[in-house]
Parts: C-alpha cells; sequence; structure tokens
C-alpha cells in the first residue's frame, strides 16, 4: 500500500486513534497485534499483523466498517474500484522465531 504525496499526516492522523469499531473488527475477527509503518521516501506502507487464522482476517473486508473505513481512505490513498487500498504481497526471504 502506498499513501498520495502530501497526505502523508492526514493518513496518520486517521489512524490516531482509528474508528473504535474498527478496532473491535479486527479483535472480533482474530488480530492479535496490527502495526503499518510508512516508508518517509516513497510513501510506501508496509503493514504487519498477526492474527488468529486467515479465513478470519480475510473476512474483515466484507465487514460494513471495513468498507466505510476504505471509503474514507480513498481519497489519500491509491485505491481499487471497489475501495480496497492498493497493495501487493512480499515475499518473505527471512525468519527467526524462538
Amino acid at each position: 500500500m502506498s499513501v498520495h504525496s502530501g497526505h502523508e499526516q492526514e493518513y496518520e492522523r486517521r489512524h490516531t486513534p482509528i474508528w473504535q469499531e474498527l478496532a473491535d473488527t479486527l479483535v472480533d475477527h482474530g488480530v492479535v497485534t496490527y502495526s503499518i509503518f510508512i516508508d518517509p521516501e516513497t510513501r510506501d506502507l508496509f503493514a504487519y499483523a498477526e492474527i488468529e487464522n486467515e479465513e478470519r482476517w480475510n473476512a474483515i473486508a466484507s465487514t460494513p466498517v471495513c468498507r466505510r473505513w476504505w471509503q474514507h481512505m480513498r481519497e489519500i490513498m491509491p485505491s481499487n474500484a471497489d475501495d480496497s487500498p492498493v497493495s501487493r504481497g512480499l515475499r518473505e526471504v527471512f525468519h527467526l522465531q524462538r
């Protein structure tokens, strides 16, 4: 994901804090921890989430609050026709777990 140029502060403001209803939905769908990082030079975003299972995580996208959030963020991020943020998967090249 990424943020349109000049909208970095607005992106952060909209997440400080996120809507309580959205936070509740994430937790209710098994999200244990969720962080988003921004590269200040490229405006690329990196999201990291620890989840209970992939099926519950994927179900978040169909919730009404998630759809409203996507619409709320559309003007400051590249978005798809369904208002979801444009994103691409990353391939893990290293992992250490104790």
